[in-house]
């Protein structure tokens, strides 16, 4: 005869397909919403009171205590990862500050849907160094993204010129920011099989904020906010929230899906923009976002298969 507890167990337990539909629906709201949270972190730039370069110091400043306690509570090593580490790492940190002031800068300048589009290059352009430092010869489908790249940065850009040199000009500093952050992920190829990836977001905050305190206050900036609830939101939902339900979910899903999720990002930007700022994308622009886009889900995927290079695999 069964117990009450046990009756009540059989009673309570969800079957196990019914758990991994659950599970997996859980782990898709987290990529997702990681996406959308750092998506979002263009319009709190925007909002925010300070500098635009003064609003990436918080963010980096007042995160670096979360970020050491979400190290320590995922078991990863800090102080003891070893003085060469933390030179590489900290280098690393410096290229994610320069990446963090072009883009806040560039989100100034241009749309929302542009700006976070061009900051996501980087992984195009690991692909094409990836070939570069390897001697690969790209395959059918890789040269295809690149010239597909090409196409849809360059019907964005004439766009931003038809409007702009502003708008122009924001453009390359969101595509500068790609190239920057592209560097970050290479300095630290080999950093990140051995350092986590908490511990990572830690040190490069803890090198990235002083770099860009000293940048705003070169710049002539304001610097304390009077207003902190853009900036609380920035370092909350972006760095924080963002940054870690991407990192959750990362290793759940297979690569294309990951290279599509990204495309979420730009889109959620350009809407926040035509809602917040009455940014209005033509069918030009509509067009050179899903060229670009389209460009870099191949990239991605190219990335988590070891195809060219591979830092991106860690998800920082």
């Amino acid at each position: 005869m069964e117990s009450v507890e046990a009756k009540e167990e059989n009673v309570t337990r969800k079957p196990a397909g019914e758990v991994s539909r659950l599970r997996l629906a859980l782990l898709l709201v987290a990529l997702l919403g990681g996406n959308a949270a750092l998506a979002l972190g263009a319009w709190f730039v925007r909002l925010a009171d300070t500098g635009p370069v003064a609003a990436g110091f918080w963010r980096l400043a007042l995160a670096v205590p979360f970020l050491l306690l979400l190290a320590r509570v995922n078991g990863q090593a800090v102080l003891s990862i070893g003085p060469k580490r933390i030179a590489i790492v900290v280098l690393a940190g410096l290229f994610f500050a320069a990446d963090v002031a072009a883009w806040h800068i560039g989100i100034g300048m241009t749309r929302l849907g542009n700006a976070v589009l061009f900051a996501n290059s980087g992984s195009i352009i690991l692909m094409a160094w990836g070939f570069l430092s390897v001697g690969l010869f790209p395959k059918r489908s890789e040269w295809l993204a690149m010239a597909s790249a090409v196409a849809g940065a360059g019907l964005l850009m004439g766009r931003s010129l038809e409007i702009s040199q502003n708008t122009f000009y924001g453009d390359l500093l969101s595509l500068l920011a790609g190239m920057f952050y592209a560097g970050y992920l290479l300095i630290l190829h080999d950093a990140r099989r051995t350092v986590g990836g908490w511990s990572i977001l830690f040190w490069t905050g803890l090198a990235g904020a002083p770099a860009l305190l000293a940048l705003s206050l070169s710049f002539g900036e304001v610097i304390w906010p009077t207003d902190w609830t853009a900036i609380v939101l920035l370092v909350v939902v972006s760095q924080l929230l963002g940054q870690g339900l991407f990192v959750y979910a990362l290793g759940h899903f297979p690569p294309l899906i990951i290279g599509l999720s990204l495309l979420t990002q730009p889109a959620i930007a350009a809407m926040a923009g035509y809602f917040a700022f009455g940014e209005v994308l033509s069918a030009l622009d509509v067009v050179g976002m899903l060229l670009l886009g389209s460009a870099l889900v191949v990239a991605r995927v190219a990335q988590f298969n070891g195809a060219t290079v591979t830092p991106a695999k860690a998800g920082v």
